[in-house]
């Protein structure tokens, strides 16, 4: 219990806005991407600012609170929201400054991907980002963030020259490759185990208009189309990046698609997608010159705020003739038209040219992450549609590699924190000894801490 003094003064403290229960604004403070998530924090704080974060980090230090970090709040397991305890919501710092002479940019957590894009592509600039515009920068970049350009410019966190880190003890510390060099490589691919980042600095390449869009096939034509495609993408280009799944489209069809992004020049990028586009009988053949915000927004129309979701994922060593069969086995007898699975991420290029103890982020030489994305409206419906996605998972798990992608992860997956960590994993215990020996920042999949300092 928090006295109700020091919580006046907490909040008196802060620049930017905070919501207790009962409060006008509290309730829609705390809701997040996956409406299967139903928490109630004791108090959320809107920081406005880096002294806001130091701030909360001391306030909950010092009265031994839960604390949850808000970004984009797109985590699939709700990792952003906790029960009673201190949310610290970063969505309103919304910062950023390009430089476009040195291809950088600077970029609070508040951001989303979306408008990310949109300030970089004013200059003609993008990086590594996500696929989906509404999740957040900050949360996808700590986890590794796969997006449309890894192969030619590699993951997100690969992107990242700098941050500013609010460490446990309420401190505020730059990780670079000369400062805090030990924390700046678990940072990249450690989640938010470590610290809560106040600002971003990334690395940004030339990106103009793109080759993007995908070709759609009738469901029941998936065997063909993923042999075709399995070859198709162990010869891609770098600047080609694609996925292909099950979906179903706007106006109701369940089609098999396969998406992709070409970065570099349109006529190069037309012979690289030639081969795909002239494949079998496609329902339609939707790839053209748009711009990369739109390519970034494609696949929002599929995943609108307020539906229920449970997704698992798990990185594969292959695509062999017998998981392309569970793959379509499962592909007929999806339970909702919201759900996007099975499906397949291609793995290539740059992302794969950087060594797996690099970064935190370990998963490098996989050429497929595999992912079912169920989602729902009627919460009667769960049950049916949780039990369909194991079972669609655990019929692809002789296929998995020993690891997962740490974005992907439900909450269910926490105990598999050390294969989604892969190599590094005893390096990051090390690394959260230092940074967090008392695991403040524990609502994550998290990453344990071998000796605990006693909390004040």
């Amino acid at each position: 219990m928090v006295s109700e003094s020091a919580t006046t003064m907490f909040r008196s403290s802060l620049r930017g806005q905070s919501f207790a229960s009962g409060e006008p604004g509290y309730d829609a403070a705390r809701v997040v991407f996956n409406r299967v998530i139903d928490r109630h924090p004791a108090l959320i704080a809107r920081c406005a600012g880096a002294a806001d974060v130091m701030a909360c980090v001391r306030f909950a230090s010092e009265h031994g609170l839960t604390v949850s970090v808000r970004g984009g709040g797109h985590s699939i397991a709700g990792k952003a929201i906790c029960d009673d305890g201190l949310m610290i919501d970063l969505s309103a710092m919304k910062g950023i400054r390009v430089d476009p002479a040195g291809r950088t940019v600077r970029a609070e957590p508040g951001l989303t991907i979306g408008e990310f894009d949109r300030e970089t592509q004013a200059f003609g600039l993008a990086t590594t980002m996500g696929v989906i515009s509404t999740t957040g920068i900050a949360g996808l970049t700590l986890g590794g963030g796969m997006g449309w350009l890894i192969g030619e410019h590699g993951l997100a966190c690969d992107n990242v020259t700098a941050m500013d880190v609010v460490t446990a003890d309420g401190r505020l510390v730059t990780a670079s490759n000369r400062d805090n060099e030990d924390l700046f490589w678990g940072m990249r691919g450690g989640g938010g185990n470590f610290g809560i980042v106040t600002s971003f600095e990334y690395r940004l390449h030339e990106v103009g208009p793109v080759l993007g869009g995908g070709v759609l096939y009738p469901v029941d034509k998936a065997r063909d189309v993923l042999h075709f495609y399995r070859d198709f993408a162990a010869t891609s280009p770098n600047e080609l990046s694609t996925q292909i799944g099950r979906l179903t489209t706007l106006d109701g069809i369940p089609v098999i698609g396969v998406a992709g992004c070409y970065c570099g020049s349109l006529a190069e990028g037309e012979k690289a997608l030639a081969p795909l586009r002239g494949f079998g009988a496609p329902i339609a053949d939707l790839f053209g010159p748009i711009s990369y915000v739109q390519m970034q927004s494609m696949f929002d129309p599929w995943f609108p705020p307020g539906r229920q979701a449970y997704w698992k994922a798990n990185f594969l060593h292959g695509l062999p003739d017998e998981a392309i069969d569970v793959f379509c086995e499962f592909a007929l007898t999806v339970p909702s038209p919201f759900t996007t699975g099975p499906w397949l991420e291609h793995l290539h290029g740059a992302v794969s040219r950087v060594g797996p103890t690099d970064t935190a982020f370990a998963h490098r030489r996989h050429p497929y992450n595999f992912l079912v994305l169920s989602s729902w409206d009627d919460p009667s419906e769960a049950q049916r549609n949780i039990e369909w996605t194991r079972a669609c998972w655990d019929a692809m798990r002789p296929f998995m590699v020993a690891g997962a992608y740490v974005n992907y992860l439900e909450e269910e997956a926490d105990p598999l924190a050390r294969s989604a960590y892969g190599p590094n994993y005893d390096r990051l215990v090390a690394l959260k000894n230092k940074y967090d020996p008392a695991n403040l920042f524990h609502i994550n999949h998290n990453i344990g801490p071998t000796r605990r300092a006693p909390t004040p």
